[in-house]
């Protein structure tokens, strides 16, 4: 089922920021950040179930999606710092925040630096084991001894390829225009300085992780090839309050199941953050 994003552009920090807000006066929130290099588009098919439980906010981050960036915002310290201004901009006090892909390291280390503000987390899908476990795309990304490689790249060309793997779970044609637009010019090359920065940042991150008591539930695909499930087993083995769901999904796991996906933050959100989330899923 899909339903039309009600979405708008805000200023925060001096940036167009670009986002969608159901509305409504739900006594939760549920902040999601867009994966990359798709948008907050790829929360369209969960989205009607979830806006009946929670009120909902989508962001692009800054240098994702449609919105404006800040080459200083580019890693995932500097970012964690945006997502709390982002809670400030739209006054959220408590939220949920759902983080998969490159919003996981950044989320992380916002619930470590500003623990009261968040309720829980619900993240996957991204690089966070180090030493670094992950596919030959993202390697490459990240050990190139410059982004000049990647100004060049075909952005129809890039998602096509990704969308491909989805089979008859690729999203709507106007969809993948959002994601080929978000991609344009030097968007995507600028956006890889994000993942290049982990392998000096998630060694920070991995001594943060025991001190994170926030609850924290990763879901993953087990057939992903960009980023393996070793990386959401290094999460949960050093998290103190984790759950972990492991989906028969590749590495776009809330798009190709958005129905299991959206029933496990459905789930999540409605107590089970509070019953103790230890635990691990394989489905």
């Amino acid at each position: 089922m899909s339903s039309e994003l009600n979405v708008g552009y805000r200023t925060v920090d001096g940036l167009q920021i670009r986002y969608a807000d159901s509305g409504g006066s739900a006594s939760q929130q549920l902040v999601l950040t867009s994966p990359w290099p798709e948008s907050l588009y790829a929360f369209d098919r969960m989205w009607l179930r979830l806006s009946g439980i929670v009120r909902l906010l989508a962001i692009d981050l800054p240098g994702f999606g449609r919105s404006e960036r800040r080459t200083d915002l580019l890693s995932p310290m500097t970012m964690s710092e945006f997502l709390i201004r982002i809670l400030d901009e739209w006054n959220i006090r408590h939220p949920h925040l759902v983080c998969p892909d490159v919003g996981t390291p950044a989320a992380l280390l916002a619930a470590a630096s500003h623990p009261e503000r968040i309720r829980s987390l619900v993240v996957g899908g991204e690089a966070t084991a180090y030493p670094l476990e992950v596919g030959t795309t993202l390697k490459e990304l990240i050990e190139a001894p410059d982004i000049d490689a990647f100004r060049s790249q075909d952005p129809w060309a890039l998602i096509q390829g990704l969308v491909a793997t989805l089979g008859p779970a690729a999203p709507a044609e106007h969809i993948i225009a959002d994601y080929v637009e978000s991609n344009t010019g030097d968007r995507f090359a600028e956006a890889a300085r994000y993942v290049r920065s982990y392998p000096q940042q998630l060694p920070l991150l991995a001594r943060l992780l025991p001190k994170i008591f926030t609850p924290v539930q990763i879901i993953t695909g087990r057939k992903d090839p960009i980023v393996p499930v070793a990386n959401a087993a290094f999460l949960h083995a050093r998290l103190p309050n984790s759950r972990l769901d492991v989906l028969d999904t590749g590495h776009l796991a809330w798009e190709e199941a958005p129905g299991e996906y959206g029933a496990i933050i459905a789930a999540w959100v409605n107590g089970g953050y509070l019953t103790g989330s230890a635990g691990m899923n394989l489905t």
